[in-house]
């Protein structure tokens, strides 16, 4: 494959890393994200098999080398096995992964594995399964946790876990998480809260800062682990006593935006340069007319824009008014 310049902004990090969003629709209503439900008050044009053909493509071209399928909730789309093939038949991408809250999981793991599917994240923010559907509106977590035994027998080898720590709801029950470390080898992600548009009062009750449990984990004996090319955000701890790996995603840590290895693009094909920039960029004309040259250089020109930081520790979170509208 013909590899036109590596995407590079204005500071020197490079793009390995591609987020894709497939759709904002999401059946779980967690209340940090969507407590009322999606609110259906943006575009639910999502993008076409061809479109995101043309804009992986020109993604790989450009030495982009992993995929995370995003949404919302990606399986809630009917072609998703569809989009996994593309993303995984695409010269230059190795690595496909997807966000899931695997409600369908179980049913479908099989068909995603054999479509290409490398890796996987798991949302569940807790192990106590009435606070699970506490926090998310859905008493689905016995069903989670077999999809992720079904993803195992699969021969998925890389799976994770997602949860938001929230001080009111789960983050008491950090020894539940450690114990299934214990005796499970998968990585366990937690997550600061972020705040969104529309969450600000529960951000002000709920935030934690992830620091303070790094530093507890340090004095317990766990070691960071040294991040690949194109892993995302996390700082990951092993230790000896556990098969599992713990995770720390700490957006408000200093110098986190300098690590940054990766862009988003929305279901309705727009690229956003951060998670909470300000608008997003409007690249769907190139996709639609299956312009891969055309979209390279779209997304080289709009990379010229990507500032050093985000600004969310002075309270700003651009457009983004809840996660589910890229997939965090």
């Amino acid at each position: 494959m013909l590899q036109d310049t590596m995407l590079q902004d204005n500071f020197g990090r490079q793009f390995h890393y591609l987020r894709l969003s497939i759709t904002e629709m999401c059946n779980f209503r967690c209340n940090y994200c969507l407590p009322n439900g999606n609110e259906c008050d943006t575009t639910k044009e999502n993008m076409t098999l061809d479109e995101i053909r043309t804009l992986v493509s020109a993604f790989a071209r450009l030495g982009t080398s992993k995929i995370r399928i995003t949404g919302g909730e990606p399986s809630l789309r009917k072609d998703l096995v569809d989009i996994i093939s593309i993303c995984k038949d695409t010269p230059g991408i190795e690595k496909v992964a997807m966000t899931t809250n695997a409600f369908r999981l179980k049913k479908d793991v099989q068909k995603y594995k054999n479509a290409g599917l490398d890796a996987l994240n798991v949302s569940a923010d807790s192990l106590d399964p009435r606070l699970f559907a506490a926090i998310t509106g859905k008493d689905k977590l016995l069903d989670i946790l077999a999809g992720v035994d079904a993803a195992v027998e699969a021969g998925i080898q890389h799976i994770k876990f997602n949860s938001v720590i929230l001080k009111q709801h789960n983050f008491g029950g950090m020894g539940q998480f450690l114990d299934y470390l214990k005796t499970h080898p998968v990585t366990w992600r937690f997550i600061e809260l972020m705040q969104t548009g529309d969450n600000a009062q529960f951000f002000a009750q709920n935030h934690v800062q992830g620091e303070t449990i790094k530093q507890d984990l340090l004095a317990k004996g766990w070691q960071r682990v040294v991040r690949e090319k194109h892993a995302g955000p996390a700082q990951e701890f092993s230790h000896p006593d556990y098969l599992g790996n713990l995770g720390l995603i700490m957006p408000y840590s200093k110098d986190f935006c300098s690590t940054c290895n990766r862009l988003r693009v929305s279901s309705s094909g727009k690229l956003h340069l951060c998670l909470f920039s300000e608008v997003g960029l409007n690249i769907r004309d190139t996709l639609s007319t299956g312009d891969v040259d055309g979209t390279c250089e779209a997304l080289r020109q709009h990379l010229s824009l990507k500032t050093a930081s985000h600004e969310l520790q002075k309270g700003f979170t651009g457009a983004t008014k809840q996660l589910a509208m890229l997939g965090g």
